[in-house]
Protein backbone atom coordinates (compact mmCIF):
# COMPACT_ATOMS: atom_id res chain seq x y z
CA UNK A 1 0.00 0.00 0.00
CA UNK A 2 1.08 3.02 -1.05
CA UNK A 3 2.13 5.99 2.33
CA UNK A 4 3.95 8.25 0.27
CA UNK A 5 2.46 11.72 -1.74
CA UNK A 6 3.47 10.92 -5.24
CA UNK A 7 2.33 11.92 -8.77
CA UNK A 8 1.75 9.50 -12.07
CA UNK A 9 4.09 8.93 -14.29
CA UNK A 10 2.77 11.09 -17.37
CA UNK A 11 5.79 11.39 -19.38
CA UNK A 12 7.51 7.88 -19.95
CA UNK A 13 7.49 7.39 -23.78
CA UNK A 14 7.19 3.72 -24.63
CA UNK A 15 8.39 2.97 -28.58
CA UNK A 16 8.24 0.12 -30.78
CA UNK A 17 10.43 -2.56 -30.38
CA UNK A 18 11.66 -2.19 -34.07
CA UNK A 19 11.66 1.86 -32.89
CA UNK A 20 13.31 0.76 -29.38
CA UNK A 21 16.43 -1.15 -31.44
CA UNK A 22 16.75 1.96 -34.23
CA UNK A 23 17.33 4.23 -31.10
CA UNK A 24 19.85 1.96 -29.13
CA UNK A 25 21.92 1.62 -32.15
CA UNK A 26 22.25 5.32 -32.66
CA UNK A 27 22.63 6.46 -29.02
CA UNK A 28 25.81 4.14 -29.06
CA UNK A 29 26.88 5.52 -32.57
CA UNK A 30 26.67 8.35 -30.93
CA UNK A 31 28.50 7.89 -27.61
CA UNK A 32 31.45 6.50 -29.32
CA UNK A 33 32.23 9.80 -30.76
CA UNK A 34 32.77 11.02 -27.17
CA UNK A 35 36.39 11.67 -26.74
CA UNK A 36 38.56 12.80 -24.62
CA UNK A 37 40.77 15.25 -25.33
CA UNK A 38 43.71 18.35 -24.24
CA UNK A 39 43.29 20.73 -26.67
CA UNK A 40 40.88 22.94 -26.99
CA UNK A 41 39.52 26.12 -28.65
CA UNK A 42 38.98 29.55 -26.56
CA UNK A 43 36.00 30.02 -28.76
CA UNK A 44 33.01 30.82 -26.59
CA UNK A 45 30.25 28.79 -25.32
CA UNK A 46 26.77 30.50 -24.43
CA UNK A 47 26.42 30.17 -20.70
CA UNK A 48 23.05 29.24 -21.36
CA UNK A 49 24.30 26.02 -22.80
CA UNK A 50 26.59 25.16 -19.79
CA UNK A 51 23.15 25.87 -17.12
CA UNK A 52 21.03 23.64 -19.54
CA UNK A 53 23.60 20.92 -19.02
CA UNK A 54 24.01 21.34 -15.72
CA UNK A 55 19.80 21.16 -15.21
CA UNK A 56 20.64 17.72 -16.93
CA UNK A 57 22.53 16.46 -14.31
CA UNK A 58 20.90 17.67 -11.57
CA UNK A 59 17.90 15.27 -13.28
CA UNK A 60 19.80 11.91 -11.93
CA UNK A 61 18.93 9.48 -9.75
CA UNK A 62 20.22 9.86 -6.20
CA UNK A 63 20.24 8.74 -3.12
CA UNK A 64 16.83 9.31 -0.55
CA UNK A 65 16.25 12.56 -3.11
CA UNK A 66 18.63 14.74 -1.29
CA UNK A 67 20.86 15.83 -4.44
CA UNK A 68 23.95 16.01 -2.97
CA UNK A 69 26.10 18.26 -5.37
CA UNK A 70 26.94 21.04 -6.48
CA UNK A 71 28.54 22.53 -9.84
CA UNK A 72 30.84 25.73 -10.02
CA UNK A 73 30.82 26.72 -13.86
CA UNK A 74 34.07 28.96 -13.95
CA UNK A 75 34.60 30.91 -17.20
CA UNK A 76 36.17 33.95 -15.19
CA UNK A 77 39.93 34.06 -16.85
CA UNK A 78 41.45 34.85 -13.37
CA UNK A 79 39.87 32.23 -12.02
CA UNK A 80 40.95 29.66 -14.62
CA UNK A 81 44.49 31.26 -13.87
CA UNK A 82 44.21 30.03 -10.45
CA UNK A 83 43.05 26.81 -10.84
CA UNK A 84 46.04 26.01 -13.72
CA UNK A 85 48.82 27.21 -11.41
CA UNK A 86 47.66 24.98 -8.33
CA UNK A 87 46.43 22.10 -10.31
CA UNK A 88 50.08 22.01 -12.20
CA UNK A 89 51.91 22.07 -8.94
CA UNK A 90 50.36 19.29 -7.82
CA UNK A 91 50.88 17.72 -11.32
CA UNK A 92 54.35 18.02 -11.18
CA UNK A 93 54.88 15.81 -7.94
CA UNK A 94 52.73 13.16 -9.13
CA UNK A 95 54.61 12.84 -12.33
CA UNK A 96 58.27 13.36 -10.43
CA UNK A 97 57.58 9.91 -8.57
CA UNK A 98 54.56 10.22 -6.84
CA UNK A 99 52.38 8.73 -9.13
CA UNK A 100 54.26 5.66 -8.96
CA UNK A 101 55.75 3.40 -11.88
CA UNK A 102 52.75 1.28 -12.37
CA UNK A 103 50.54 4.41 -12.85
CA UNK A 104 52.66 6.41 -15.15
CA UNK A 105 53.63 3.63 -16.82
CA UNK A 106 49.75 3.36 -17.32
CA UNK A 107 49.54 6.42 -18.55
CA UNK A 108 52.33 6.80 -21.05
CA UNK A 109 50.19 5.77 -23.90
CA UNK A 110 47.84 8.78 -23.34
CA UNK A 111 50.85 10.90 -23.73
CA UNK A 112 49.57 12.90 -20.56
CA UNK A 113 51.90 15.35 -18.49
CA UNK A 114 51.72 18.12 -15.87
CA UNK A 115 51.43 20.88 -17.80
CA UNK A 116 47.69 21.71 -18.55
CA UNK A 117 47.56 24.82 -20.41
CA UNK A 118 43.89 23.89 -21.60
CA UNK A 119 42.78 24.54 -18.20
CA UNK A 120 43.12 28.10 -19.42
CA UNK A 121 42.16 28.14 -23.08
CA UNK A 122 39.06 26.20 -22.81
CA UNK A 123 35.95 28.46 -22.26
CA UNK A 124 34.39 26.68 -19.30
CA UNK A 125 35.78 24.42 -16.61
CA UNK A 126 32.77 22.84 -14.13
CA UNK A 127 34.19 22.04 -11.05
CA UNK A 128 32.19 19.07 -8.97
CA UNK A 129 31.57 18.97 -5.47
CA UNK A 130 29.55 16.56 -3.46
CA UNK A 131 28.31 17.22 -0.43
CA UNK A 132 28.66 14.72 2.87
CA UNK A 133 25.95 16.59 4.39
CA UNK A 134 23.17 19.31 3.50
CA UNK A 135 23.34 22.57 6.10
CA UNK A 136 19.98 24.30 5.79
CA UNK A 137 19.77 28.19 6.05
CA UNK A 138 18.53 27.38 9.44
CA UNK A 139 21.18 25.79 10.50
CA UNK A 140 20.25 21.90 10.30
CA UNK A 141 22.71 19.33 8.50
CA UNK A 142 21.12 16.57 6.81
CA UNK A 143 22.79 13.59 5.78
CA UNK A 144 23.42 12.49 2.68
CA UNK A 145 23.35 8.74 1.30
CA UNK A 146 25.16 6.99 -1.49
CA UNK A 147 27.19 10.55 -2.09
CA UNK A 148 30.11 9.31 -4.35
CA UNK A 149 27.81 7.08 -6.34
CA UNK A 150 24.68 9.81 -6.44
CA UNK A 151 27.70 12.50 -7.98
CA UNK A 152 29.38 9.69 -10.25
CA UNK A 153 25.97 9.18 -11.84
CA UNK A 154 25.02 13.27 -12.17
CA UNK A 155 28.43 13.65 -13.82
CA UNK A 156 27.99 11.11 -15.91
CA UNK A 157 24.82 12.98 -17.45
CA UNK A 158 26.82 15.98 -17.59
CA UNK A 159 28.98 14.79 -19.67
CA UNK A 160 26.53 13.37 -22.00
CA UNK A 161 24.33 16.10 -21.72
CA UNK A 162 27.44 18.41 -22.72
CA UNK A 163 28.49 15.78 -25.85
CA UNK A 164 24.47 15.77 -27.06
CA UNK A 165 25.06 19.89 -27.50
CA UNK A 166 28.38 19.47 -29.43
CA UNK A 167 30.71 20.22 -26.88
CA UNK A 168 34.12 18.40 -25.91
CA UNK A 169 35.06 17.27 -22.98
CA UNK A 170 37.91 16.41 -20.63
CA UNK A 171 37.53 14.97 -17.03
CA UNK A 172 40.42 15.78 -14.59
CA UNK A 173 41.03 14.68 -11.00
CA UNK A 174 43.86 16.27 -10.02
CA UNK A 175 45.28 14.93 -6.24
CA UNK A 176 45.03 16.56 -4.25
CA UNK A 177 41.90 18.84 -4.82
CA UNK A 178 41.83 20.68 -1.99
CA UNK A 179 42.46 23.84 -3.73
CA UNK A 180 38.82 23.87 -5.35
CA UNK A 181 37.39 24.51 -2.22
CA UNK A 182 39.27 27.53 -1.89
CA UNK A 183 39.33 29.08 -5.29
CA UNK A 184 35.65 28.51 -5.54
CA UNK A 185 34.46 29.63 -2.11
CA UNK A 186 32.70 26.06 -1.40
CA UNK A 187 31.64 25.49 2.52
CA UNK A 188 33.58 22.41 4.49
CA UNK A 189 30.64 19.91 4.26
CA UNK A 190 31.49 19.75 0.26
CA UNK A 191 34.54 18.10 -1.07
CA UNK A 192 36.19 18.46 -5.03
CA UNK A 193 34.61 15.25 -6.45
CA UNK A 194 36.00 16.28 -10.52
CA UNK A 195 37.28 18.67 -12.59
CA UNK A 196 35.46 19.06 -16.01
CA UNK A 197 37.12 20.81 -19.28
CA UNK A 198 34.11 22.28 -21.34
CA UNK A 199 34.62 23.48 -25.11
CA UNK A 200 35.75 23.25 -28.75
CA UNK A 201 38.32 21.26 -29.73
CA UNK A 202 40.93 23.07 -31.06
CA UNK A 203 41.91 22.56 -35.02
CA UNK A 204 44.68 20.39 -34.07
CA UNK A 205 43.04 18.33 -31.17
CA UNK A 206 43.56 14.74 -31.18
CA UNK A 207 42.48 11.18 -29.59
CA UNK A 208 45.50 8.91 -28.54
CA UNK A 209 44.78 5.57 -29.99
CA UNK A 210 45.24 3.84 -26.98
CA UNK A 211 41.91 5.33 -25.79
CA UNK A 212 40.12 3.85 -28.73
CA UNK A 213 41.25 0.14 -27.55
CA UNK A 214 37.63 -0.50 -25.59
CA UNK A 215 36.68 -3.70 -24.68
CA UNK A 216 34.42 -6.22 -26.50
CA UNK A 217 30.90 -6.68 -24.92
CA UNK A 218 31.87 -10.19 -23.69
CA UNK A 219 34.47 -8.31 -21.03
CA UNK A 220 32.55 -6.17 -19.78
CA UNK A 221 29.03 -7.93 -19.59
CA UNK A 222 27.37 -10.95 -18.16
CA UNK A 223 23.61 -12.26 -19.37
CA UNK A 224 22.24 -14.68 -17.24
Amino acid sequence: MQTHDASPLNDFIEYPPAEMLVRSEAFYTDIKRRHSIRKFSDRPVAKTIIENCIKAAGTAPNGANHQPWHFVAIHSPNVKTQVREHAEAHEKGFYQGRGGDEWLDALKPLGTDADKPYLEHAPWLIAIFSQKNTQHQDGNKQSNYYVHESVGIATGFLINALHHSGLATLTHTPKPMSFLSKICDRPDNERPYMLLIVGYPAEDATVPRHASNKKPLNEIATFM
